[in-house]
């Protein structure tokens, strides 16, 4: 594929995609969290951290209010609103680019009347009616790759990362979201082995890709196995990480 765009478009924010990756800091809301679960979940210790993220280089606050870990509990509609809607507020009055990280439609309505600049969705805008609230407004979105058992099964969740990707940010681009707006996602850890994850990172290092891509391995357990370190200590593990694979959007 070949490159068509130099920015990424949110909202009131546009982003250049040379000569330095951005960062995208995570503030969870929420008290299950793998890495920060319950450190951040009153309204001033959540604004208190995203300003500190900014100061530390971070360029967009991503505020999530459900976790998605391995079997994270199911967060009602109205207690995730409860999370995020006042930090996205806080953050945005700030003039701070905020994302929400959500996979409810309703959520997305709701975090971008607050003030939000980016939805991402770890399904891909597939849920019944987040395409018709992306292509309503002017935000950047972060299209997230999930895989099937039929591609866990052919071993072909890394082979087949950038042709699953494609399709995505081709449907979204028939449905009227502007190439400018779309990051795409692999994924990592999501549903995925270490192989797995180790995959993805390889095909796209050998592809020049469409759109930016984000990375989220921050911490990840992948990035345990690789050290051996504990949640805490894989901070600089996360680091290289963004370094060797090199992409324009690090989170």
């Amino acid at each position: 594929m070949t490159t068509v765009h130099t920015h990424w478009h949110c909202g009131a924010f546009k982003f250049q995609r040379i000569p330095m990756p951005l960062v995208m800091g995570i503030l969870n809301t929420t008290p299950d969290s793998f890495s920060d679960g319950g450190q951040f979940h009153s309204l001033d210790a959540a604004l208190t951290q995203g300003l500190a993220m900014v100061a530390q280089g971070a360029s967009i606050i991503d505020v999530g209010g459900e976790s998605t870990r391995p079997n994270h509990a199911i967060v009602p509609l109205d207690e995730e609103l409860a999370r995020v809607i006042p930090v996205i507020q806080a953050l945005s009055r700030q003039g701070l680019c905020v994302s929400i990280d959500t996979h409810k439609p309703a959520a997305m309505q709701a975090a971008l009347a607050a003030g939000a600049s980016i939805i991402n969705d770890v399904n891909a805008l597939r849920s019944e009616g987040a395409l018709a609230i992306a292509l309503a407004s002017d935000c950047g979105v972060v299209i997230m790759d999930g895989f099937s058992q039929a591609d866990q099964a052919a071993k072909q969740v890394g082979q087949g990362l950038v042709a699953r990707l494609a399709q995505r940010y081709a449907a979204l681009l028939a449905a009227g979201i502007a190439p400018q707006r779309i990051v795409i996602d692999p994924g990592i850890g999501f549903d995925k082995s270490l192989d797995d994850n180790l995959d993805c990172v390889r095909s796209l290092a050998a592809q020049q890709l469409i759109a930016p891509v984000l990375i989220g391995a921050s911490r990840k357990s992948m990035l345990g196995v690789i050290t051996g370190q504990t949640v805490e200590n894989r901070q600089s593990a996360s680091v290289q990480h963004k370094h060797a694979v090199g992409n324009p959007i690090d989170e």
